[in-house]
């Protein structure tokens, strides 16, 4: 049967075949889809791919992100559109080889010895005269001329003279087919090292991939590639001390397991930072245990240095946590929690509770080296005062302290504050928040700090509650400072100390008012229940209860005056209260100096701020042991070497394209009637440049030299026949 359409002649249908085939292997084709897929490379280039869905929510928004993840986006080197214009670039570049190969074959064997004489005289370079040479004289000369410059030569006898035919730069041929045969090689490297091959085998196979959790090893075995798999490219993390055997293949819709030949056991690793704090490098010894021979072979492991066993080549990526072991104190927050210690490690989670609320601290990470720029000369300090420490960001908010130094025109002051550990708490819900609590104090205009970070979302920048260390470098002045103002007794108790030093002693009848007013700002401070329906909603105490309480109160025209009145009181008040802690622990009374004033005024900043820190109880960093973790780049690569020569190849081709010009040259060389040769020649070139218009006229100097003109030659005849 005909597979011709009903209605549609055969010659019409090989013409269309024809067209077809034409455009496919067209240059305008292959251009067309190689501008595709440089678009496509720079979509991926910007969109960080293969990242976890909520990075992508949080980026593009819930409308965009689903557009963009319907199309592949995220995963676009492996998405089957891409695949298929890659594919189609192959067999598009291929045919144009193809199609072109005969013609360029049949042009480095030709040297168009066939062209008429009387065309030469039509080019643009040009040349004519007479040699008193004997036709077989001028042939050798001219011979001998073209073999010293290079030329590739040959003559064509013909009735009336010889034909001298000449050629140079064929090797411009030569790169049109080097630089399209590296589109191919690298095409295919490409499609050999992607996800292709990796797809088609588990689609063969019965493969699929895993989007679960747990630990590698109870993962079925539906989810695993063989050892044998021919090509692949997966990460594989190694803490120091362990071994590992199985990569993680990374898939637009999850993972797939890939069991290697060997395990990598990590002796030792190795960071080296810059004063900045940036990692300059990462380097790692492993040992490399052979499971197929039992062989133990030692390595080292750095950037761009990696190693290879079994044609698995082993790189350096990055570095993680390895599970390093932790010793927290839990302070309370809240009124009448007990301090307790936590011992876990960084990727392990702790369950929290107090009988009602039920709480999971998932530890994220310890850095142990912070460097950041600690500029004291910082003017905004001093205008302002105090800042309030809800708005506190070590990397944003606060450049003038703990910022970028590219930001800022005055001399950067690095310096590493130690080490820091993050965690996050997760409430029953499954709703969590991101914490990042330093270690140690770090002085910012002029006062020792210990921070405390929180965050919402992994997009937002730290906000960080400014705690100040007391005397002796601890937080526990400051702890004990907020136990004693939950406590209504204690609170009672300052209120009476203040009273009995503010009182005048010839107004005895304005102690009883003072102290009924002290109370009550140490309890709107504390968290008590302002007296006023107009209160908002949300976490009552501090500063913004006070402000509340005066707003609802208090006509506007006062509001200034008692305002610094009811501050006045406030700060004496937790003066007294942080001095009666102390006498219960035992510790003498705060000395009236700076450092004591300077010490109380961050105090009711940060106990003001307090109010807002969401979280029941504050870890602090007590002691660590580090774990290092290499993550390694496992690569079993066969389109590599293509893909080497292909960029070999395409070097090549270009140059060859752009720096070697193809020539052709023709000498007619014609006996004389009047004794010698006539000669003629004409030069031939692709691109008309003042080097080749150089090369012509050494080429016409040489050849004609001691030449008559035509006209010289035409008299010389004439005379002869006179």
């Amino acid at each position: 049967m005909s597979s011709v359409p009903a209605g549609l002649p055969p010659h019409a249908a090989s013409h269309r075949l024809r067209d077809t085939y034409e455009l496919v292997s067209s240059m305008r084709f292959a251009i067309a889809l190689f501008v595709l897929i440089c678009i496509a490379s720079i979509i991926g280039t910007v969109v960080q791919q293969n990242q976890p869905y909520n990075n992508y929510v949080n980026q593009f928004g819930p409308y965009w992100a689903e557009v963009f993840g319907s199309v592949g986006l995220y995963a676009i080197y492996s998405t089957p559109w891409f695949l298929l214009i890659l594919g189609f670039l192959v067999i598009s570049t291929s045919l144009c080889i193809a199609r072109n190969t005969p013609k360029i074959v049949a042009e480095l064997k030709s040297y168009k010895e066939s062209v008429r004489e009387s065309a030469l005289m039509a080019f643009h370079h040009r040349a004519h005269g007479t040699l008193a040479l004997a036709p077989e004289a001028a042939l050798q000369r001219a011979s001998a001329l073209l073999s010293s410059h290079g030329w590739q030569a040959k003559a064509q006898l013909r009735e009336g003279g010889t034909m001298v035919a000449a050629r140079k730069g064929m090797a411009n041929k030569i790169g049109y087919l080097a630089a399209h045969s590296a589109i191919v090689l690298i095409c295919i490297g490409g499609l050999l090292d992607g996800d292709l091959i990796v797809r088609l085998q588990m689609a063969a196979l019965g493969k699929t991939t895993y989007a679960g959790g747990g630990l590698i090893r109870d993962v079925a075995e539906k989810h695993r590639l063989s050892e044998r798999n021919p090509t692949f490219r997966g990460n594989l993390l190694v803490s120091e001390g362990t071994r590992a055997g199985v990569a993680v293949l990374s898939m637009s819709d999850g993972i797939v397991l890939q069991d290697l030949p060997f395990d990598v056991e990590l002796k030792k690793f190795k960071v080296d930072f810059y004063d900045t704090g940036m990692p300059k490098l990462f380097a790692s010894d492993i040992v490399i245990h052979d499971r197929i021979d039992g062989t133990r072979t030692e390595a080292a492991v750095k950037v761009n240095e990696p190693a290879i066993h079994r044609g698995i080549a082993i790189y350096q990526s990055s570095f993680d946590d390895g599970g390093s072991q932790l010793k927290l104190q839990a302070l309370p927050m809240n009124a009448g929690g007990q301090r307790f210690a936590i011992e876990s490690t960084v990727g392990s989670s702790t369950a929290l509770t107090n009988g009602d609320q039920k709480l999971t601290v998932e530890f994220t990470g310890l850095r142990v080296i912070n460097v950041e720029n600690l500029d004291g000369n910082s003017a905004g300090a001093a205008e302002t005062g105090a800042t309030d420490v809800r708005k506190v960001d070590l990397v944003g908010s606060l450049d003038k302290h703990l910022g970028s130094g590219a930001k800022a025109p005055k001399d950067k002051s690095l310096r590493n504050v130690g080490p820091s550990f993050s965690y996050k708490l997760r409430d029953a819900s499954g709703q969590a928040r991101e914490y990042n609590n330093y270690m140690l104090p770090v002085q910012l205009d002029g006062q020792t700090l210990f921070l405390a970070g929180v965050r919402d979302t992994p997009n937002e920048p730290f906000r960080y509650l400014r705690m100040p260390a007391d005397e002796q470098g601890s937080i526990d002045g400051w702890m004990r400072l907020k136990a004693a103002l939950a406590d209504p007794a204690l609170r009672e108790q300052a209120a009476k100390r203040y009273v009995a030093l503010a009182t005048p002693t010839d107004k005895p009848e304005m102690a009883e008012q003072l102290f009924i007013t002290a109370q009550r700002v140490l309890q709107l401070f504390a968290g008590g229940t302002p007296p006023s329906a107009a209160a908002s909603s949300g976490p009552s105490g501090g500063l913004n209860a006070l402000a509340q309480f005066i707003e609802s109160t208090v006509p506007e025209a006062e509001r200034p005056r008692i305002s610094e009145v009811m501050l006045r009181i406030l700060n004496g008040c937790l003066f007294e209260l942080a001095n009666l802690s102390r006498e219960r622990a035992g510790l003498k009374a705060l000395a009236a100096d700076d450092a004591t004033a300077r010490f109380m005024q961050q105090a009711v900043l940060s106990l003001s701020d307090a109010v807002f820190y969401p979280a029941p109880v504050l870890l602090q960093l007590a002691d660590f042991k580090q774990v290092q973790a290499s993550v390694f780049q496992v690569a079993r690569a066969p389109g590599q070497k293509l893909v080497y020569l292909g960029a070999a190849l395409l070097i090549i081709g270009v140059f060859a394209m752009l720096y070697i010009r193809e020539r052709r040259l023709w000498i007619w060389l014609q006996p004389d009637p009047a004794g010698g040769t006539r000669v003629r020649a004409a030069l031939s070139t692709t691109r008309r440049t003042l080097d080749a218009d150089a090369e012509f006229e050494t080429l016409k100097t040489a050849l004609l030299h001691d030449a008559r003109r035509p006209d010289q030659a035409r008299h010389a005849t004439d005379q002869a026949a006179t």
